[in-house]
Protein backbone atom coordinates (compact mmCIF):
# COMPACT_ATOMS: atom_id res chain seq x y z
CA UNK A 1 0.00 0.00 0.00
CA UNK A 2 1.33 3.14 -1.08
CA UNK A 3 0.95 5.48 1.69
CA UNK A 4 1.69 8.81 0.48
CA UNK A 5 0.85 11.14 -2.13
CA UNK A 6 2.67 10.75 -5.06
CA UNK A 7 3.82 14.07 -7.73
CA UNK A 8 4.27 12.60 -10.49
CA UNK A 9 4.85 14.00 -14.49
CA UNK A 10 3.54 12.95 -17.64
CA UNK A 11 5.38 14.06 -20.49
CA UNK A 12 2.91 13.00 -23.86
CA UNK A 13 1.74 15.32 -26.82
CA UNK A 14 -1.24 12.83 -27.20
CA UNK A 15 -4.07 14.40 -25.42
CA UNK A 16 -5.99 11.46 -25.83
CA UNK A 17 -3.65 9.58 -24.06
CA UNK A 18 -2.82 12.29 -21.19
CA UNK A 19 -6.63 12.20 -20.86
CA UNK A 20 -6.34 8.13 -20.41
CA UNK A 21 -3.17 8.32 -17.97
CA UNK A 22 -5.52 10.81 -16.04
CA UNK A 23 -8.21 8.42 -15.70
CA UNK A 24 -6.24 5.63 -14.79
CA UNK A 25 -4.42 7.41 -12.38
CA UNK A 26 -7.67 8.59 -10.79
CA UNK A 27 -9.18 4.88 -10.76
CA UNK A 28 -5.73 3.87 -8.88
CA UNK A 29 -5.85 3.27 -4.69
CA UNK A 30 -2.60 5.79 -4.97
CA UNK A 31 -2.92 9.34 -3.70
CA UNK A 32 -0.84 11.36 -6.80
CA UNK A 33 -0.38 14.92 -7.94
CA UNK A 34 -0.14 14.53 -11.91
CA UNK A 35 1.31 17.44 -13.64
CA UNK A 36 1.08 17.18 -17.59
CA UNK A 37 3.46 18.53 -20.25
CA UNK A 38 2.89 17.81 -24.18
CA UNK A 39 6.69 18.49 -25.13
CA UNK A 40 9.98 17.52 -23.81
CA UNK A 41 11.33 21.02 -23.90
CA UNK A 42 8.12 21.44 -21.40
CA UNK A 43 9.33 18.91 -19.17
CA UNK A 44 13.28 19.64 -19.18
CA UNK A 45 11.86 23.27 -18.05
CA UNK A 46 9.80 21.96 -15.41
CA UNK A 47 12.38 20.00 -13.79
CA UNK A 48 15.49 22.49 -14.29
CA UNK A 49 13.82 25.39 -11.99
CA UNK A 50 15.27 25.19 -8.63
CA UNK A 51 12.13 26.23 -6.93
CA UNK A 52 10.60 22.76 -8.52
CA UNK A 53 10.24 19.83 -5.97
CA UNK A 54 11.43 16.96 -8.52
CA UNK A 55 8.62 14.17 -8.93
CA UNK A 56 8.41 10.68 -7.82
CA UNK A 57 8.30 9.24 -11.14
CA UNK A 58 8.62 10.72 -14.74
CA UNK A 59 6.34 8.96 -17.29
CA UNK A 60 7.58 9.97 -20.80
CA UNK A 61 6.38 9.48 -24.16
CA UNK A 62 9.42 8.86 -26.98
CA UNK A 63 7.58 10.47 -29.68
CA UNK A 64 7.03 14.71 -28.81
CA UNK A 65 7.93 17.87 -30.72
CA UNK A 66 10.75 20.34 -29.73
CA UNK A 67 12.46 17.41 -27.85
CA UNK A 68 11.66 14.43 -27.89
CA UNK A 69 11.75 11.86 -25.23
CA UNK A 70 15.08 10.03 -26.04
CA UNK A 71 16.53 13.46 -25.90
CA UNK A 72 15.05 14.45 -22.11
CA UNK A 73 16.60 10.99 -21.21
CA UNK A 74 20.14 11.91 -21.89
CA UNK A 75 19.79 15.14 -20.78
CA UNK A 76 18.13 14.03 -17.68
CA UNK A 77 20.52 11.01 -16.95
CA UNK A 78 23.38 13.66 -17.55
CA UNK A 79 22.38 15.94 -15.40
CA UNK A 80 23.66 15.65 -11.39
CA UNK A 81 20.53 16.93 -9.53
CA UNK A 82 18.43 15.13 -11.76
CA UNK A 83 20.55 11.45 -12.42
CA UNK A 84 18.44 9.24 -10.11
CA UNK A 85 14.41 10.25 -11.27
CA UNK A 86 12.80 7.08 -12.06
CA UNK A 87 11.88 7.55 -15.61
CA UNK A 88 9.17 5.06 -17.19
CA UNK A 89 9.06 4.92 -21.01
CA UNK A 90 5.69 5.41 -21.86
CA UNK A 91 5.20 4.64 -25.72
CA UNK A 92 2.34 3.32 -28.11
CA UNK A 93 5.13 1.18 -29.75
CA UNK A 94 8.31 -1.30 -28.69
CA UNK A 95 10.75 -1.95 -30.47
CA UNK A 96 13.88 -4.37 -28.98
CA UNK A 97 16.43 -2.73 -30.04
CA UNK A 98 15.44 0.52 -29.06
CA UNK A 99 13.90 -0.45 -25.59
CA UNK A 100 17.84 -1.95 -24.80
CA UNK A 101 19.46 1.37 -25.70
CA UNK A 102 16.99 3.09 -23.40
CA UNK A 103 17.94 0.80 -20.60
CA UNK A 104 21.44 1.07 -21.26
CA UNK A 105 20.73 4.96 -21.19
CA UNK A 106 19.11 4.63 -17.92
CA UNK A 107 15.03 4.62 -17.93
CA UNK A 108 13.81 2.46 -15.24
CA UNK A 109 10.69 0.67 -17.15
CA UNK A 110 8.94 0.62 -20.78
CA UNK A 111 5.58 0.48 -20.96
CA UNK A 112 4.08 -0.06 -24.04
CA UNK A 113 0.49 1.44 -23.77
CA UNK A 114 -2.26 -1.14 -23.40
CA UNK A 115 -5.23 -0.12 -25.82
CA UNK A 116 -7.34 -1.51 -22.97
CA UNK A 117 -8.40 1.00 -20.08
CA UNK A 118 -8.47 -1.65 -17.61
CA UNK A 119 -4.73 -3.11 -18.90
CA UNK A 120 -3.56 0.63 -18.58
CA UNK A 121 -4.96 0.83 -14.99
CA UNK A 122 -3.07 -2.25 -14.19
CA UNK A 123 0.43 -1.51 -15.75
CA UNK A 124 0.08 2.26 -14.59
CA UNK A 125 -0.16 0.74 -11.20
CA UNK A 126 2.30 -2.13 -11.44
CA UNK A 127 5.11 0.76 -12.42
CA UNK A 128 4.07 3.09 -9.43
CA UNK A 129 4.36 0.13 -6.75
CA UNK A 130 7.68 -0.61 -8.28
CA UNK A 131 9.13 3.09 -8.58
CA UNK A 132 7.84 3.68 -4.84
CA UNK A 133 8.20 0.35 -3.10
CA UNK A 134 11.02 -1.01 -4.52
CA UNK A 135 12.85 1.64 -5.56
CA UNK A 136 16.52 0.82 -6.95
CA UNK A 137 19.09 2.79 -8.92
CA UNK A 138 18.95 0.28 -11.84
CA UNK A 139 16.13 -2.08 -12.04
CA UNK A 140 17.24 -5.28 -13.79
CA UNK A 141 16.68 -6.17 -17.36
CA UNK A 142 14.36 -8.87 -16.71
CA UNK A 143 11.43 -6.75 -15.40
CA UNK A 144 12.10 -3.41 -17.45
CA UNK A 145 9.52 -4.03 -19.92
CA UNK A 146 5.98 -3.78 -18.03
CA UNK A 147 2.93 -5.04 -18.97
CA UNK A 148 -0.73 -5.83 -17.07
CA UNK A 149 -0.08 -9.89 -17.52
CA UNK A 150 1.53 -11.12 -13.67
CA UNK A 151 4.79 -10.98 -13.30
CA UNK A 152 6.58 -14.44 -12.62
CA UNK A 153 7.66 -15.15 -8.64
CA UNK A 154 10.64 -13.98 -8.00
Amino acid sequence: MISKTLNIVLADDDKDDCIFFKEALEDLPVSAQLTIVHNGKQMMDLLKKDSHELPDVVFLDLNMPIMNGFECLEEIKANERLKELPIIIFSTSFEPTIADMLYKNGAHYYICKPPDFQDLKKVIHRAIEFIVLEPVLKPTKEVFLLSSLPLAPR
